[in-house]
């Protein structure tokens, strides 16, 4: 037996690892190796294996501690029991670590690894509850700010109208499999061992089709492209998520439909920048207007709004406009529009501007006319001073 067989070395653990960190480490390589996060990966599947393997045996302290006296001889044979437990699914192992219960049923691998793809195991021949669905949609900062009807192209399995989601053509029906009595499994016992695998002759259903829906050759459902109309509301974000209920992948054998989960992306507006619901607008204003004051248009998602601005504003300053910002999209109060003031500087002068402002320079000098400046003067004068 090589190093790399050894249970402990599998786990990544010393022999004497506690249960805690023995589960730690399980949990982490399960998760890392998993088929579903590894699909059509034969080494990941058979590392997978190992790892349950591993856990199955050093997790029961009976069988870890006939490991530590025997080895790899303790489960081989003639040993007490397989390494994975009599007829042991590494599922199985891997469903009860993760809340699955009494072999995994029911237990949904879409909550570990997201929407779609998910790997239930049930009754071989019970109903089977159809994948969520995830489908990203780009909308402009417009539509998240009015709300929006959207049409969206998604992908799914549909139940078959041909045959109704049976399977079979109409008019015929689905007959127990003759081999392992509706089961779906075959057990096989070699001594001590006893194994279960899916039955060859129903490939694990429990049933035989003996005439196979033409349409859907059998499974029940088909592949389609389906159109289907979303309903942005006003106010949404990016990163909000709508549920459409039922319309995910089609179940099988009655099972319910799966649910459409649209993930929402926002474009940024050239505009306006959202914070919450709250809308901040940079609005340049001449330098002449900083120093008077004036009466300021400015853009809100409503239409042109004025504000009036106080002689000698200075960049930065915000002014609120309330009530003026994004709808919630959970009906709660709206929010503001914030305005932030950018004063402007001329970057060319004429000769007639340059005369007058070396004028206005010459008769305002004082510190009351410029207070921010004299406090920094005064701050920083034992930096500024020679010598």
């Amino acid at each position: 037996m090589s190093e790399s067989q050894d249970y402990y070395s599998v786990l990544g653990v010393s022999k004497s690892a506690t249960a805690d960190e023995l589960k730690k480490a399980y949990r982490t390589l399960a998760m890392k190796y998993h088929p579903d996060r590894n699909p059509d990966d034969k080494e990941a599947e058979e590392k997978f294996k190992e790892v349950n393997n591993a856990y199955q045996v050093l997790s029961d302290p009976e069988k870890r501690q006939r490991y530590d006296a025997l080895g790899h001889d303790a489960f081989t044979h003639g040993g007490a029991g397989g390494a994975g437990g009599p007829g042991m699914d590494p599922m199985d192992i891997f469903a009860q670590m993760f809340g699955g219960a009494g072999g995994g049923e029911g237990f949904d691998l879409g909550d570990l690894f997201g929407f779609g793809g998910g790997r239930r195991r049930r009754n071989s021949n019970g109903p089977v509850p159809g994948d969520d669905l995830l489908y990203e949609l780009t909308i402009d900062f417009e539509d998240a700010v009015f709300g929006a009807d959207k049409t969206i192209q998604i992908p799914r399995t549909e139940k078959c109208t041909h045959c109704n989601g049976e399977g079979c053509e109409p008019g015929t029906s689905k007959k127990t499999c003759p081999t392992c009595k509706g089961t779906g499994q075959i057990t096989q016992s070699r001594g001590f061992f006893s194994m279960s695998q899916p039955c060859s002759h129903c490939h694990g259903q429990g049933v035989i089709i003996e005439k196979p829906c033409k349409e859907c050759n059998g499974a029940g459902a088909v592949r389609k492209t389906s159109h289907l109309d979303v309903h942005v509301p006003a106010g949404i974000d990016t990163g909000n998520r709508l549920r459409l209920a039922g319309q995910g992948a089609a179940g099988l054998r009655g099972g319910a439909n799966g649910d459409l989960y649209v993930s929402i992306s926002v474009r940024p507006s050239d505009v306006f920048e959202r914070q919450n619901n709250d809308l901040y607008c940079i609005v340049p204003i001449p330098f002449t207007t900083a120093v008077l004051g004036g009466t300021l248009t400015v853009p809100t998602i409503t239409g042109p709004e004025e504000i009036k601005i106080p002689a000698g504003v200075q960049s930065g300053t915000k002014f609120r406009v309330k009530g003026k910002g994004m709808p919630n999209a959970r009906g709660g109060n709206r929010g503001d529009e914030y305005i932030v003031i950018q004063v402007e500087i001329p970057t060319s002068l004429s000769s007639e501007q340059t005369k007058k402002m070396k004028e206005f320079a010459a008769v305002s000098s004082s510190s009351s006319q410029y207070p921010k400046q004299a406090a920094f003067q005064k701050k920083s004068a034992r930096w500024t001073r020679k010598g």
